[in-house]
């Protein structure tokens, strides 16, 4: 418990005094520095959470969430009409896909073609609820459906006509020769990636298996969820229908790059921990020179009966106060900035002249962040108890000062 005397010296010890200008100097400098320290982080970490959060609605948003791809024999229709697999799917839709060569005037480009019925292509997420132009409806036998990325490297528009190279050949009287048809651009699709929108394109499933000479009992089967993120679960349910078959996820499809941004979020963490730690260090340079400044003050506190115990507390409070404080400030800070992040951007950039965060490289119209109330917990615990750790030794070292010494301190 904290005592009566114990609290008022405390804020005594706390209060400015202007002959305390160097210490109170430190005591600004160490608030500031965790201030900032905990509002940098959480707002680090808000924009890579909207980040990782918008990067997983778009690949979720182009590609199937489960595909189940056949190992000999065709899949069953059976396993279909399966109870829990209604449960958690939304729709079911066959595909097929194989790479090619597209030529287009003097542009050769290697490219992955997915063929869908017409019915199932206008189904797609990148055709209903992303930028598209054209028809979904006309996929029929010799037209394509080519990302926005693509059509700028191309050149090509609506109507316009290319051709692509299968790797399966035909064989002639001169030997094998590589199968080439044209085809006719019927849509135009943005999924909001650039890498998808400039490397895969879209065709009619019987066309895309009589180009590559697939069968039709090679077809995968692909599942879109009525709940994606719960992707694990519904993966476990889909491997006890489907035991024959191959099953992978769009996180497996993409287990590479989260890896890669979930390290990048941990490292950012440990350099920007980093500023609040050395902000914490002044806490201990603030407290050593209180320390020096109340040499006399500690030796009367002694002489009157108060226990070391209590001057330790007074000391290590001062301390644990500036943190805890300066932590608190820099949450509302870190937080009201991650709210207004956009705001920010738009005022800053008309402001100055500038394209901050621009949409043509980055693919979003908006700066996104996502406030994680997990992540919040995480910095303010780690400051508060950096604070906790650097007030110990002086506080400590207040304690153990000789009274006597201490009265004949000027």
């Amino acid at each position: 418990m904290i005592s009566t005397l114990e609290k008022e010296i405390t804020f005594r010890y706390l209060k400015t005094r202007k002959k305390d200008g160097f210490l109170n100097i430190i005591s600004i400098f160490s608030f500031i520095g965790i201030s900032l320290g905990v509002a940098v982080l959480i707002i680090v970490m808000s924009v890579m959470n909207g980040f990782r959060t918008e990067l997983i609605n778009k690949i979720v948003g182009f590609n199937p969430h489960i595909t189940i791809k056949p190992y000999e024999n065709s899949i069953s229709a059976d396993k279909l009409k399966n109870k829990e697999l209604k449960k958690i799917s939304e729709e079911l839709l066959y595909s097929n896909s194989g790479e090619a060569i597209i030529i287009s005037q003097d542009f050769t480009k290697g490219i992955v073609l997915r063929g869908y019925s017409q019915k199932d292509f206008s189904k797609l997420n990148v055709v209903n609820k992303g930028r598209f132009s054209g028809n979904s409806k006309k996929l029929y036998k010799n037209n394509i459906s080519i990302g926005k990325e693509l059509s700028f490297d191309l050149e090509l528009k609506i109507g316009d006509k290319l051709s692509i190279i299968s790797p399966s050949g035909i064989e002639t009287i001169i030997g094998n020769l590589p199968k080439q048809e044209v085809f006719t651009v019927s849509s135009i699709f943005e999924s909001g990636l650039a890498d998808f929108d400039r490397n895969i394109a879209f065709i009619n499933i019987n066309t895309l298996d009589n180009f590559f000479d697939f069968n039709k009992d090679d077809r995968n089967l692909e599942i879109y969820l009525k709940n994606p993120s719960d992707i694990v679960v519904a993966k476990n349910k889909v491997k006890e229908v489907f035991k024959d078959e191959f099953i992978y996820t769009w996180a497996d499809m993409n287990s590479s790059l989260f890896s890669a941004l979930k390290v990048e979020r941990n490292v950012m963490f440990i350099i920007l921990s980093l500023i609040i730690l050395v902000a914490a260090f002044n806490i201990i340079s603030g407290l050593t020179i209180l320390v020096k400044n109340k040499t006399r003050d500690i030796a009367i506190l002694k002489s009157i009966g108060v226990l070391n115990k209590s001057i330790t507390k007074i000391f290590f409070l001062v301390g644990v106060t500036i943190g805890t404080t300066a932590t608190i400030f820099g949450i509302l800070l870190g937080v009201l900035f991650s709210l207004y992040i956009e705001n920010i951007r738009q005022f800053l950039s008309y402001t100055f002249n500038i394209s901050l965060f621009p949409e043509e490289i980055y693919f979003l119209s908006k700066m996104p962040t996502e406030i994680n109330l997990v992540s919040i917990l995480i910095i303010s615990v780690c400051s508060i108890l950096i604070t906790i750790i650097v007030s110990i030794y002086p506080a400590i070292k207040a304690s153990k000062l000789d009274p006597v010494k201490g009265l004949k301190y000027e």
